[in-house]
């Protein structure tokens, strides 16, 4: 059995600094963070074993640090100045990335245009992104777009992790069914999430049977998943090597392995030596 690793696909930077930067905050004193760090539990796991604290956003009255850290997947600023007011110390690790889906909604909000966000309404980095312009619709299917009123003047952005087939659906739909409105979409999807979706595909190609490893409530691993079986190949999506079923692999020839932007190293290499064992055992 041959084992295929996808061209990209892993930890993004985004992650790696998030994780740096709380590590460096958690060595020198008590620190809170401000919902999930990144979407891994895992790496719960391992803050928690730090003396980490984990908090919300949504409850300051409960933390009981004097630091705090916002996650990768960013605040609104209304919650920044609350945390200042509150006299806490904030480290902010939010992702570039996302940072720049904020500034490209507060462009098309001071344009004029109806702010619509594609993405998971629940979703902490759409959370933040809506906090300061409640007026946004947020949006993820076909049928959402029912909501929508019209208007001369549509402004779109993504949640960063969205897959790009899914967005440009729905702006198309969106144009056809307010045919004479202007539409204005800024590409906010991230860079590192369309290389893993591509190098996904690729992998497709060539694989009877794919793993994706990342946590479980992580969009873009989930996203790599969904993708998978849209083209018909069998997949599975892990969190750890425990997880893996020797039975999913009979008469399987190729194997193909990704991983979701919050997935350590250390769990991708596990999963590796636990695929290789399982074909030695072929």
């Amino acid at each position: 059995m041959n084992i295929q690793l996808a061209s990209h696909y892993g930890m993004c930077f985004g992650v790696r600094d998030a994780l740096r930067l709380t590590l460096d905050v958690a060595t020198d004193t008590s620190v809170t963070v401000l919902g999930q760090l990144v979407h891994n539990p895992l790496v719960d796991a391992n803050l928690k074993q730090l003396g980490v604290h984990q908090g919300s956003l949504s409850d300051l009255s409960k933390i009981k640090t004097q630091d705090v850290i916002i996650s990768a997947h960013g605040a609104s600023n209304r919650q920044r100045v609350l945390l200042q007011n509150a006299g806490l110390r904030v480290t902010d690790t939010t992702c570039p990335l996302v940072r720049k889906a904020h500034d490209a909604l507060a462009t098309l909000v001071s344009s004029g245009y109806l702010p619509i966000i594609i993405g998971q309404a629940s979703h902490a980095e759409v959370m933040g992104l809506v906090g300061d312009y409640p007026q946004c619709l947020v949006i993820l299917h076909e049928s959402d777009l029912d909501q929508i009123p019209e208007c001369s003047k549509f402004g779109v952005i993504s949640q960063t992790t969205q897959p790009l087939i899914r967005v440009l659906t729905l702006i198309d739909l969106l144009k056809r069914r307010h045919a004479n409105a202007e539409v204005r979409f800024i590409d906010t999807i991230c860079q590192p999430t369309k290389q893993r979706q591509k190098a996904l595909e690729l992998l497709c190609d060539d694989c009877d049977v794919i793993i994706v490893i990342g946590g479980h409530n992580s969009n873009n691993t989930q996203q790599l998943l969904a993708s998978a079986q849209k083209r018909g190949v069998t997949a599975y999506q892990i969190e750890c090597a425990n997880e893996l079923n020797p039975s999913w692999f009979q008469n399987v020839n190729t194997v193909g392995v990704t991983a979701g932007t919050s997935t350590l190293d250390e769990t991708i290499r596990t999963v590796i030596d636990r695929l290789n064992v399982i074909a030695s055992q072929k």
